[in-house]
This record gives C-alpha cells, sequence and structure tokens, in this order.
C-alpha cells in the first residue's frame, strides 16, 4: 500500500536527492540536468499577459540581461504567447522584442497554450534523461495551472511566476537558487550578474508604458478581430445543417452519448455484480481526472494516435483533441501524480479484478467493458474539487462508471456526474472504504429503488457478506430527472423530440 507519495511531495529519498543526468543536445554539447532544473519557461497567455506594465517589465528585463551578457541554456523550452495582439504591438514599439527573442521568447500564437498542456514535445534526449533519473524537473510559467504533469508528463514540478520571474529562472536553469545571494550568471569580463542588477525599477517600466501603450493601438488591433489569419479565411467551409463527421479525424469524432438511446425513458436499474476501478483518497481535482495537458507517449492515447499512424510529434494535447471521445476516454484518470491504492504506484493504473492484473486505467475499464462488468470508483472527501471541468464526468462515464462513493463531493462535480447519468453516493457520516474495510477487490451490488427521491437512504451489498448505506446524492427533482434520462444529454434529446 502507498503511504508516502501522495499529492504533495514525491518521495525522494535522501540519496535521491542528489541525482543527475547528462545529455547530447541537437547543438552538439553535452548537459546535465538535475533535480530543479527549468525544462520549460513560458510567459503563457492569462489575466498578466494583459497587464502591460509586467509585459513590458518583462521585456526591461530581457534587454537588460542580454546587455550584461546573459543567455537561457539551448535545451530550456521558451515561449510567448500573449493573450492579445497588441501585446505583441506595444511590445514591438517598445522595441524589447528582439531582446525576447534572444533569449527565446519568440511569440509563438495567442489564447490557451503552455498552462493549459500545449507546450508541445520536449527534446527526446532530454525526456529519456529524466525518466532514466527519475529527475523532478520543472516548469515555471505565467499560467493559472501548475498541477502535476499538466504542463507536460515530464515536468514534475511546475511552479507559476510572474513574466519577469519566468525569465529570471530561464536565465538561472534551476528554480533551486536563491536570487538575493546565488547570481544569474557572469558577464563577458567574469563578473557576477545578480537578479538585482538587471531588474527594472517601476519608474522605468511606467515611463515606456506612458510613452507606448496608448488607445490607438486596441482600435488598430480590435478593429480586424473578425477578419481572422489568412489561414482562417481560406478554411474551406461545408455547407447543409449537419456535420460531416470525418472517420478518419483523430481531432473530431462523432460522440457515444446517444448510441442505443430510446425516445421512452427506460427504467432505473439497480447496479449488479460492479467492480472497483479505482480506491482513491482525498482532494481527488478535476486536474487528476480529467484529460489534460500533454499526451504522455506511454499512454493508451498515444498508442491509440501510434495504431492511426501518427508519430509523437503529432500526437498534442488533450485539451486540442477533446473532440474525440476516443482520445479524451483514454486521458480521463491519466494524472501522473494520481494515488490508486488499487496499483503498486502512483500513476494512472489499476489492478483488474478477480486477475489481479496491473495495467492502464482506460485498458482495465475496456477489459471491464468487454466482460460486461459494470464498475463504481471509492473516493475521499472533496472529491472533483478543483475548476469545473465536463471531461471529469464524460470521462468516466465513457470508463462504465455508473456509480462514484465518496466521504463527500465537491458541489459542481456532484452536479456534473449526474449530469452524465452517473449516480454519486456518500458514506454515512464517520464511515469511509478504511473504516469499512473495503479493499476494492470486491463484488458491489447497488439496489436503486425505481420511486428514488432525492437523499434517499440506499444499500450497497459487498460479495463478502458485509453491507453499508449510503446517501443518494441526487439532491433535487431536477437531479433525479436528468438521471431517469441517462444524463442531461440525453434529457434535452428526448424534450426536443
Amino acid at each position: 500500500m502507498l503511504t508516502h507519495v501522495g499529492f504533495k511531495g514525491y518521495g525522494l529519498s535522501p540519496s535521491q536527492l542528489s541525482a543527475s543526468g547528462s545529455f547530447s543536445y541537437s547543438d552538439g554539447k553535452t548537459y546535465t540536468i538535475t533535480h530543479g532544473s527549468v525544462i520549460i519557461a513560458a510567459i503563457t497567455s492569462c489575466t498578466n499577459t494583459s497587464n502591460p506594465s509586467v509585459m513590458l517589465g518583462a521585456g526591461i528585463l530581457a534587454k537588460k540581461a542580454v546587455e550584461n551578457g546573459l543567455s537561457v541554456l539551448p535545451y530550456i523550452k521558451t515561449s510567448l504567447s500573449p493573450g492579445s495582439g497588441v501585446v505583441t504591438y506595444y511590445l514591438r514599439e517598445s522595441g524589447v522584442v528582439p531582446y525576447l527573442e534572444k533569449l527565446g521568447f519568440n511569440v509563438v500564437g495567442y489564447g490557451c497554450m503552455t498552462c493549459i498542456g500545449n507546450s508541445g514535445p520536449i527534446d527526446d534526449n532530454i525526456a529519456n534523461t529524466i525518466e532514466k533519473n527519475e529527475l523532478v524537473c520543472c516548469g515555471v510559467l505565467s499560467g493559472n495551472r501548475n498541477f502535476e504533469g499538466r504542463i507536460h508528463p515530464n515536468t514534475r514540478a511546475n511552479y507559476l511566476a510572474s513574466p519577469l520571474l519566468v525569465i529570471a529562472y530561464a536565465l538561472a536553469g534551476t528554480v533551486d537558487i536563491d536570487f538575493e545571494t546565488e547570481p544569474l550568471g557572469k558577464r563577458a569580463d567574469g563578473s557576477s550578474v545578480f537578479l538585482r542588477d538587471i531588474w527594472p525599477t517601476r519608474s522605468e517600466i511606467q515611463e515606456v508604458e506612458n510613452k507606448h501603450v496608448i488607445p490607438g493601438m486596441f482600435k488598430e488591433v480590435y478593429a480586424k478581430i473578425e477578419q481572422g489569419s489568412p489561414s482562417w479565411q481560406a478554411l474551406d467551409i461545408p455547407q447543409g445543417k449537419l456535420y460531416g463527421w470525418d472517420p478518419n479525424s483523430t481531432y473530431i469524432k462523432k460522440p457515444p452519448f446517444f448510441d442505443g438511446m430510446t425516445k421512452d425513458l427506460p427504467p432505473i436499474k439497480s447496479i449488479s455484480n460492479a467492480r472497483c476501478l479505482l480506491l482513491l483518497g482525498d482532494s481527488v481535482t478535476t486536474d487528476h481526472i480529467s484529460p489534460a495537458g500533454s499526451i504522455a507517449r506511454n499512454s493508451p492515447a498515444a498508442r491509440f494516435l501510434a495504431s492511426r499512424g501518427l508519430t509523437p510529434r503529432e500526437f498534442n494535447s488533450y485539451g486540442s483533441r477533446r473532440g474525440n471521445d476516443a482520445v479524451m476516454s483514454r486521458g480521463t484518470f491519466a494524472n501522473i501524480r494520481l494515488v490508486n491504492k488499487l496499483a503498486p504506484r502512483p500513476g494512472p493504473h489499476t489492478a483488474h479484478q478477480p486477475s489481479g492484473d496491473v495495467m492502464d486505467i482506460f485498458d482495465a475499464a475496456d477489459r471491464y467493458a468487454k466482460e460486461n462488468v459494470p464498475l463504481i470508483a471509492i473516493v475521499g472527501k472533496d472529491y472533483g474539487s478543483g475548476s469545473s471541468r465536463d471531461w471529469a464526468a464524460k470521462g468516466p462515464f465513457l470508463l462504465g462508471i455508473k456509480a462514484v462513493i465518496a466521504e463527500s463531493f465537491e458541489r459542481i462535480h456532484r452536479s456534473n456526474l449526474v449530469g452524465m447519468g452517473i449516480m454519486p453516493l456518500q458514506f454515512i457520516d464517520g464511515q469511509n472504504a478504511d473504516s469499512l474495510g473495503l479493499t476494492g477487490t470486491e463484488v458491489y451490488s447497488i439496489d436503486v429503488p425505481e420511486n428514488l427521491v432525492p437523499h434517499q437512504v440506499i444499500t450497497v451489498k459487498v460479495d463478502n457478506g458485509k453491507s453499508f448505506q449510503v446517501i443518494a446524492r441526487f439532491d433535487t427533482e431536477v437531479d433525479l430527472t436528468y438521471f431517469r434520462n441517462g444524463g442531461i444529454l440525453n434529457y434535452m434529446i428526448r424534450k426536443m423530440l
């Protein structure tokens, strides 16, 4: 049973703290990385990229860094993706773009990028070195998501920082630095350059901002916003009222949510002889459940895409493929820090029952589906906390999970489970999997009455002769209406018919 590895810390022993690895890069040189080495540094589209003060501050910092002879190690993946074309406009007008580009912070596009996992691949030699030496390497970004593995599967630690500090850590090459006492690098004459030497003053930033951030920029950029790029204008728009599904597309696929749906309401069914796919602890977030970030090279989603003829560089991210349920279902519970007590190690794994075979969660769910075995998940407190994500409910539905038994639910995620026809069941106060002696290897049957009412107490029977009661967390009659329809999507279709 895993006890020392969770959502906080990395379970490293003292002997592992000095681990390092070396690799050859495309420039012909050999580099060494350790725990804390920065692999990705991104000024990414988020609220602070709409703040001219910090964006211009980052530009001025870059200018001073270059003038002092500093550079960013070539293997660190750097990028600048503003939230608006206006940002590029005033950065260019203020003259800082060449210095940002000198450090590798080229404008790569606009909109959600690195913090949603659209960082793209890193060099294979780096990835292999990280994996071989089990290094905790880092991403530093000015976004709003730092869940482990969200930025990239090989950046186990991700830190949120201002655009200025993103550049500072990129220059340092590591997060394991004390800026007060340790230099960022050396000048040509050998003297040390500290962060305080190149950090712009408020008056410097304000002077540039007052001169270059003017209303005319916003008017000029937004006057053309509906035109789009030449590539957008050149798109071939199909005719007709119905979407033409392309069976060969790995991005957009006809979803299976309505497969087998009938016009009339089906009767409520009890859940018989179910297996537990996941036995989880407390504070499992939607970022642990929902597919997010880059697609790991050894994942079920990667194997699926490879079977369609794609190379790892073409895998892209779950966010870009959210219109393909075959990819998204394979990415559900794919977070590298998920701690499933049915698996011997952290990650997207479980043990199929009764065989005990350890496999990826999707592969186990697929095997259960072929065996016509329904699934449940048993979890702890605050299940589904974090930001609301529709795929955190769609994914479990596609895996065949019929019910989630939790100590408590995050409010919106509970509602989303109901919206997908998944039963949210809550342990009686004071009870949980441990107190009931549940190991997750049992067979479970749940008696669901046809005349189910909100907050009804129902019984879960276990094949070892035990049984326990849970509260059906249908909080309103509307919840029950959605559930009886098999979810809100089916309800809306029947209502339209």
